[in-house]
């Protein structure tokens, strides 16, 4: 789906997406991502929701978001309870959908200024 919002400040906005690509501004992606208002981290471990671990939250962690928009692929999958304990003792919301609803979700926040992170899996 492509995406047709334009932002009159300079934050990464979500282009568009698929199964297979993700187009964050002007970079096409094929893999994992993380992305801020004002960071995009390419080379984040996790190729695959499945293989999301405790260990590669510290990412996400250090962008210091009010909420973490976690897109699961194809369809909606939640992460295992350690996972979504460490959200919870830090005090960071976590929303998980599938990566088009992450995807639409966390342009809105953004637009609106919002401390939003999002953690998106093409698979």
């Amino acid at each position: 789906m492509k995406f047709t919002l334009e932002s009159s400040s300079r934050v990464n906005l979500v282009r568009a997406y698929s199964r297979g690509e993700l187009r964050i501004g002007e970079e096409q992606l094929r893999s994992s991502c993380i992305v801020s208002a004002d960071r995009l981290i390419t080379d984040w471990p996790p190729s695959r929701f499945e293989a999301l671990r405790r260990e590669h939250l510290q990412t996400i962690f250090e962008l210091q978001p009010e909420v973490v928009l976690l897109g699961t692929g194809e369809r909606q999958r939640f992460p295992p309870a350690d996972i979504r304990a460490a959200f919870a003792a830090r005090g960071v919301g976590l929303e998980v959908m599938d990566l088009g609803a992450a995807c639409r979700t966390y342009n809105i926040l953004v637009q609106e200024e919002r401390h939003a992170v999002a953690a998106l899996f093409l698979e």
